[in-house]
């Protein structure tokens, strides 16, 4: 079978650390055919660095190019639309980075845009094909830890110096950034979307979340506590409280270990990449949410069952609500 062919829209961090997780992966089974970014020399230096044989100049000679099968979106939060649009149109398949797109409005026609056009669409939410995640699901599928009544989870670090993170017109915020991961583990745990929200959260000059505080109620009458920062480093676990007994997730976002059930440490080695270094924790895991995607292309998919469109559409709908209740308003709400 021939290998999965990917197109890399921007150079940037991200970007590099998943193509240096893809070199972890079996050459014939996934292939960098190009990469593009805003600027040509960009391109051409991310190019030499991974060995990717093209490198374009803006996004739409990838949109075009005919060797690709799906595009890697790794822009800023504010062009995810637009850049998604593209690629779809252009006949290919596509990964974005989370959040899908800056509102549960824009996120709504990307996928609906997908759907038509009978294209694979996923939410790049790596840590959902996470061994531990895996190791979690089973755990409560198996009713190891009883009813889920409670989830406690934290994510901060200082990125203040992160214009993304904290610039309104790139799509900034922790409730984008480091929120969609709490949010995700929260509805990953309980199986269903929240019944209500109550927010609080601290703002920046340019009317973005600096830091959040909020609370989702679940149907079982159980609850998620969440916080977020970009002033300062937090927990950064997930605690997972059942009527029959608690996990935890370290570095939730990107696990490798997990504290069972009867206070066990369990450990998840990380593959080994080929090329590249990595800017972010764990990134050499990106390569367990690529090789999932290649599986479902060759399944003939155009939805993940580990991030359903429906729900891409919680999670954006959760970010939405407790933004409305900080104050924080994007134009392209």
């Amino acid at each position: 079978m021939a290998p999965l062919r990917w197109g890399i829209a921007s150079a940037g961090r991200i970007s590099n650390d998943f193509c240096a997780a893809l070199s972890a992966l079996p050459a014939e089974n996934h292939k960098i055919v190009a990469v593009a970014a805003r600027n040509l020399a960009d391109a051409k230096s991310f190019a030499e660095k991974f060995e990717i044989p093209k490198f374009y100049e803006g996004y739409e000679s990838l949109a075009k190019d005919d060797e690709i099968d799906i595009v890697y979106i790794g822009t800023i939060n504010s062009n995810h639309l637009e850049n998604g649009i593209l690629m779809l149109n252009g006949g290919k398949h596509i990964l974005c980075e989370k959040p899908l797109t800056l509102n549960e409005k824009q996120s709504k026609k990307l996928l609906e845009h997908a759907k038509e056009k009978n294209l694979l669409c996923v939410e790049a939410i790596w840590s959902r094909f996470f061994p531990s995640y895996q190791y979690l699901k089973k755990r409560i599928d198996d009713g190891d830890l009883g009813e889920i009544k409670e989830v406690d989870v934290s994510f901060g670090f200082n990125l203040q110096d992160s214009e993304r993170v904290v610039t309104k017109n790139l799509g900034g915020g922790t409730i984008l950034d480091l929120g969609v991961y709490t949010i995700q583990v929260s509805l990953f745990a309980f199986r269903a979307d929240s019944t209500s929200i109550k927010a609080t959260g601290k703002l920046n000059d340019d009317g973005v979340d600096i830091e959040t505080q909020f609370e989702l109620s679940f149907p079982n009458g159980g609850t998620a506590k969440i916080r977020t920062s970009s002033l300062k480093e937090l927990e950064n676990i997930a605690t997972i409280k059942g009527t029959k007994g608690t996990m935890r997730l370290h570095l939730f976002w990107c696990p490798t270990r997990v504290t069972d059930i009867d206070s066990a440490i369990i450990e998840f080695p990380l593959p080994q990449n080929r090329l590249g270094e990595f800017n972010f924790h764990n990134s050499v895991g990106l390569s367990y949410e690529a090789e999932a995607i290649r599986q479902l292309i060759n399944a003939g998919k155009v939805e993940s069952d580990a991030i359903p469109h429906k729900e891409s559409l919680a999670i954006a709908r959760i970010q939405d609500e407790v933004r409305k209740q900080i104050g924080v308003v994007f134009e392209q709400d």
